[in-house]
């Protein structure tokens, strides 16, 4: 378990914030994560419900190198873990919890956020060498659920995701969690032909309320 257990990377422990980013085709996604990279918000999760996502991954991350990180979502088996790593995917997030995912994540040291609602289901993705466990969806507990898993499980690293609007980020954070995961919020309408410069301003405002709360997770 725990020896294995990837790191988050300095990218997350500094933004702690991951954009979901879901779009009719890959193709679109370049625009939008330069517009998030322009208002601060650096870990980039590509879902693997939007088409394409294999193909434009290795021009994407040669595109913008180290000044963001990469991730593949919605990853469900270890054959799209693999595929994923092997193009090159800074990290995996996945829904659900899927040992054999973890695993083929933890072998490479690459880190890993298994999806999971109950304490079994978050408890056994932590057990299994999770680098956090996503709280799936978010939006259903609150941010109490943290400091509750926190009494039977101290050490336990959480990232919430699913119906996380901009303005409850502060109080995930102050409940404890590693990093928000932000999807729609975020992203409004920038995949339909919205203001760009409308979404660097809100990825600004996410990382200035992280900041507020205390910054860097140490």
């Amino acid at each position: 378990g725990t020896a294995s257990r990837p790191a988050p990377s300095a990218i997350l422990r500094a933004s702690r914030v991951v954009a979901v980013l879901r779009a009719r085709h890959a193709k679109d996604y370049a625009p939008v994560i330069e517009a998030l990279r322009d208002g601060g918000v650096l870990s980039i999760e590509l879902t693997l419900s939007t088409p394409g996502v294999f193909e434009e991954l290795p021009l994407l991350l040669e595109r913008f190198g180290e000044s963001v990180e990469i991730g593949v979502g919605t990853v469900t088996t270890p054959a799209e873990a693999e595929t994923a790593l092997n193009l090159g995917a800074a990290y995996i997030v996945t829904p659900i919890t899927e040992p054999d995912v973890i695993t083929a994540c933890t072998r490479r040291g690459v880190p890993v956020f298994p999806g999971g609602l109950t304490p079994t289901e978050l408890h056994t993705a932590w057990k299994l060498g999770a680098t956090a466990v996503k709280v799936f969806p978010a939006s259903t507990v609150g941010p109490g659920y943290v400091s509750q898993l926190r009494g039977p499980f101290p050490d336990i690293q959480v990232v919430p995701s699913g119906g996380v609007d901009i303005e409850d980020v502060p109080a995930w954070i102050r409940a404890g969690a590693l990093a928000v995961s932000l999807g729609g919020p975020l992203l409004g309408d920038a995949f339909k032909g919205g203001s760009l410069a409308d979404l660097s301003a809100r990825a600004r405002r996410v990382r200035a309320l992280v900041d507020e709360e205390g910054g860097e997770k140490k």
